[in-house]
């Protein structure tokens, strides 16, 4: 048992140093490439130093270096057993009695703890840089005239009122969302649910505050009568600031913790979160991915080296890897159009890469 324990750590470190080689070489790339992507996009356009686009590169990759993980593992889980494999180790282990199960189980469960830690903590981090990057950008382009502002529209309500509003710029200071040039329509619901428009407010400033807007400079008008003129007046919200500016970013820019909230306030103001829905399901599936991911890597790294066609075996791992990872993007979009429900666009990858894995590891192993 103490051999069999020994052998399964040995695994575990290889593994985990070939996954760690593949991510630094993955996130090289990546780096480089978003570097090259931003210079030809707001470089160009704008007057920033390389220092200034080196900093948004670094704020934008740990999102998209999140994205290609599955792929990570994939590439690190197989390296790490292919070399195994032409050194005869997996021979040394199976002629101990190891069945091939054993020696695969520490680098799953591996996959799988490391999913649950990027979906608690790597997630959060890479969700706030995605957020700082998005401001920062728009903060640049602010005065190229091709990438101006546009108007804003925002809709927030309950089972009594609903409320849309229209602004013609924000801006995001210490956390406090600020719109300028504001028009609100307030509409009360009448007895059969239906909102029945009562007054509308123009105001040269609105902050959100938690509960509610404060706004400056102030003219209300409601139906029949004549406007009235204010400093400042406050009108309940129901979001607070982060759901706020949620609305104003990409799921992927919104941390997992921070998305059933995000979801809850997006419907109760009458908008559709599907993307939310989705992106909140994929997170969940994210452990079973890296798992399956691993497994897959590692059936197909099985066959012994000595009978030949390990290299073609393994290409074709990688080949199916990709498969599943753009059917991951593809079952996304599917489900983000309403086509097939959001929970199998999430889930399906993981479990077809999962099923895919097992299958090859049963015929491999047990005949």
């Amino acid at each position: 048992m103490r051999g069999a324990a020994r052998l399964e750590r040995y695994v575990l470190v290889r593994t985990l140093g070939s996954v760690g080689a593949a991510l630094a070489l993955i996130s090289a790339v990546i780096l480089l490439v978003q570097f090259v992507s931003l210079s030809r996009t707001i470089g160009v356009r704008a007057d920033v130093s390389a220092g200034d686009l080196f900093g948004l590169t670094l704020l934008q990759s740990p999102g998209v270096i999140q994205i290609t993980l599955p792929i990570v593992f994939l590439f690190g889980t197989g390296g790490a057993f292919v070399g195994l494999n032409r050194r005869s180790e997996l021979v040394a282990m199976r002629a101990a009695g190891i069945s091939a199960w054993r020696f695969i189980s520490p680098a799953a469960t591996a996959a799988l703890l490391a999913g649950i830690v990027v979906v608690m903590a790597v997630n959060p981090i890479a969700a706030a840089l995605s957020a700082r990057f998005e401001a920062d950008r728009a903060k640049i382009m602010s005065n190229y005239l091709g990438d101006a502002p546009k108007d804003i529209w925002l809709r927030q309500g309950d089972e009594h009122s609903q409320m849309v509003i229209h602004a013609k710029s924000r801006d995001t200071v210490e956390g406090e969302v600020r719109l300028r040039g504001v028009s609100l329509f307030v509409y009360q619901r009448n007895k059969a649910g239906q909102p029945v428009f009562s007054r509308r407010l123009e105001a040269a400033e609105a902050r959100l505050r938690p509960g509610f807007w404060q706004l400056t400079d102030v003219r209300e008008a409601s139906a029949g009568e004549s406007s009235v003129r204010s400093d400042s007046l406050s009108i309940r919200s129901t979001p607070d600031s982060e759901a706020a500016v949620e609305r104003f970013v990409s799921p992927e820019a919104i941390a997992s913790w921070r998305l059933p909230q995000a979801i809850r306030s997006t419907e109760d103001a009458g908008f559709s979160a599907s993307g939310y829905r989705l992106r909140f399901q994929q997170l969940l599936a994210t452990p079973l991915l890296f798992a399956a991911m691993a497994i897959l890597a590692a059936a197909f790294s099985l066959r012994l080296a000595r009978l030949g066609g390990l290299a073609p075996l393994a290409g074709a791992g990688v080949a199916l890897g990709f498969v599943i990872y753009f059917f991951n993007s593809f079952s996304g979009a599917l489900g983000k159009a309403g086509i097939i429900p959001l929970f199998a666009a999430a889930w399906a990858p993981a479990v077809v890469a999962l099923l895919a894995g097992l299958t090859l590891l049963c015929y491999t192993e047990d005949g």
